[in-house]
């Protein structure tokens, strides 16, 4: 949750295509993610997960990126007041969109706090991760390194210092403290002047990663073994498209990829023209999005074919020098391609001898290991890390990295924070205030509420947020709004809207859409998520085991699943409490008109 750039370049480079300026166009699409894959990869990748991608774009995200876009453009407003204005029983909605943005604002930082971590420590002669340190002794490397790998040693110690479980705590990680405060004092200095300064910022932290994106993707596909990873990636898994949270996920991917359900494209659409071409850019934007989003994926899974393939030969080699010391044979009689013919062979002529080093023998399979390399936490790290370390000049390709991250965060965040402070700038109070000084307080209540990251067990706090903070709140946050603009603004009003601001009215497509398609489908998944969620049992995490070296899963305890209950209650009670509110208010409103009607029949 979220792991979740814009596509703020797509407007900086195709104004012409897109029929629009670039100081326009950004305000809205800032609020997208296109190169999220290699910060929020989905859970099961893109191996079975591309056709429900795909299909979801098109009955779910490009109909409501329009309608989003549509409602933003009209209203001129933020989440809040949009929503409010259709209906003052339904601003809950628009304050549901603030709280979920306000909950990724305050995880999805430490990612690129992370990112700051990695990048300070890759300007070193030796990268860190390459090499287990030593232990107290001094006579080899720590146990927990040996048992585990340089990478995630790394990551789990040096950059998490992560507990046991998320019951225990140690205290606050200084270093990534530090780390945090820099990227939120970063994401301060471009947002201070409001909706213009972000435009400015984005153009630069959306066109920075493209660059690297194509250095990498040239990089990549010289690399032994890249075309193995991009091969797995294309390859259908039947089990996971029979499964229904592979379609959840692909929806999630799809909302958090085009920013829908925040409200951040409602506050930037608000500040478009009003004659705003806004469905030439829904469809032009999605399809560049979800494109874009593909092609950070065959980058990525060119890469981690290049580690699979490494880590495959690694073990070929290992069993290969097993053979040889273990067994009478000559050094050039095995060969990496003949390993596994060597042991079946082994084992049938020699069974006694083979039995004496059976324990030590290793299956040595590329699928197991490209599957290894496309799962698991910390993956854009712990991965590209350790393919990083294999390439020559891997100082070079690790700045390059790790700078690329960090842009793609801070265009995120961008975004996310806009979709916060847009709509509550709509109240009177809050109008005020200076940009400068409300930005700021927003900046840091969510620096100081993020810091319980950088403890020890924030690790597990993060998985938290990450895994329950956003995906219902979107699928309830999307269906409330299809339903609303559908059956309690009307189509045929909204049909009208859109004819003024466009000159057209919408297509069939469009409308069915809206009005059948994407509401059924919701419910669907809505219902599913629910139903799993309470019959799934106790929800598990991945706790470190220092002995082991590898993260086991483990039961949360019942305060934290009260709190996941309560991160799941928190933006979906907005509604009926804002409408409860708006409906007291509306009592107070009449009683005083029937009270001032009385006093002016009597006087």
């Amino acid at each position: 949750m979220t792991l979740q750039l814009n596509l703020s370049v797509v407007a900086t480079v195709l104004p012409i295509c897109l029929s629009t300026s670039p100081k326009h166009l950004h305000r809205y699409v800032n609020g997208t993610d296109c190169l999220h894959p290699l910060q929020r990869p989905p859970p099961f990748t893109l191996r079975g997960f591309l056709i429900p991608y795909m299909i979801m774009l098109v009955l779910e995200g490009i109909p409501l990126f329009y309608m989003e876009l549509a409602i933003g453009q009209k209203m001129r407003l933020g989440s809040i007041g949009a929503w409010t204005a259709i209906s003052p029983y339904l601003g809950g909605v628009g304050f549901a969109s603030v709280v979920t943005s306000l909950y990724l604002c305050l995880y999805y930082n430490i990612i690129n706090a992370w990112s700051f971590w990695y990048l300070f420590h890759s300007f070193q002669s030796s990268l860190p991760w390459a090499d287990c340190p030593l232990n107290s002794n001094r006579t080899g490397a720590l146990l927990e390194c040996e048992t585990a790998t340089s990478t995630k040693y790394f990551f789990y110690r040096e950059t998490l210092n992560i507990s046991p479980s998320i019951e225990v705590n140690g205290g606050i990680h200084y270093g990534q403290a530090m780390c945090l405060v820099l990227a939120w004092g970063i994401t301060y200095l471009l947002i201070s002047k409001g909706v213009k300064s972000t435009g400015k910022a984005v153009t630069f932290t959306a066109t920075f990663p493209y660059v690297v994106l194509f250095i990498y993707l040239i990089r990549g596909f010289t690399l032994k073994g890249a075309f193995s990873g991009i091969t797995y990636m294309f390859t259908p898994n039947m089990e996971q498209l029979a499964n229904p949270y592979t379609w959840i996920n692909a929806a999630t991917q799809i909302f958090f990829s085009l920013g829908l359900g925040f409200g951040s494209l409602i506050a930037f659409a608000s500040y478009n023209q009003y004659n705003n071409n806004f469905e030439r850019q829904a469809i032009m934007v999605s399809l560049i999005n979800s494109g874009t989003s593909i092609f950070a994926s065959i980058v990525t899974f060119s890469i981690y074919g290049f580690k699979a393939t490494v880590n495959f030969e690694n073990c070929l080699e290992r069993m290969r020098v097993l053979l040889l010391n273990s067994f009478d044979l000559a050094e050039d009689s095995i060969s990496l391609d003949t390993v596994t013919d060597w042991i079946t062979k082994l084992n049938t002529t020699f069974p006694e001898e083979f039995a004496a080093i059976e324990h030590k023998i290793e299956t040595c399979d590329l699928k197991n290991e490209l599957k290894d390399a496309a799962e698991g936490p910390g993956l854009a790290f712990i991965m590209y890390s350790e393919a990083i370390m294999n390439m020559p000049l891997p100082q070079l390709w690790s700045v390059l990295y790790f700078i690329m991250l960090l842009l793609l965060g801070v265009g995120s965040m961008l975004g996310n924070i806009t979709a916060i402070v847009t709509p509550l700038r709509d109240f009177k109070v809050i109008s005020k205030m200076s940009s400068e000084l409300f930005n700021g307080l927003v900046c840091v209540f969510c620096l100081l509420l993020g810091l319980g990251f950088t403890t020890t067990s924030g690790n597990y706090w993060f998985t938290i947020f990450n895994d329950y903070a956003a995906t219902f709140s979107l699928l309830f946050i999307v269906l409330f709004e299809v339903i609303i603009v559908s059956y309690i603004y009307g189509i045929k009003r909204f049909e009208k809207d859109i004819e003024d601001m466009l000159g057209h009215a919408p297509n069939l497509y469009w409308k069915i859409m809206w009005l059948a398609v994407s509401p059924l489908l919701l419910i669907c998944l809505l219902l599913y998520y629910i139903i799993n969620y309470i019959l799934g049992g106790t929800p598990t995490y991945q706790a470190w085991n220092k002995h082991l070296g590898k993260a086991e899963p483990m039961e949360y305890p019942v305060y934290c699943q009260l709190f996941i209950g309560l991160l799941l209650v928190s933006t979906v009670s907005c509604v009926p409490l804002n409408a409860l509110y708006a409906f007291y208010q509306k009592r107070k409103q009449d009683k005083r008109r029937k009270s001032h009607a009385l006093t002016t029949l009597s006087a």
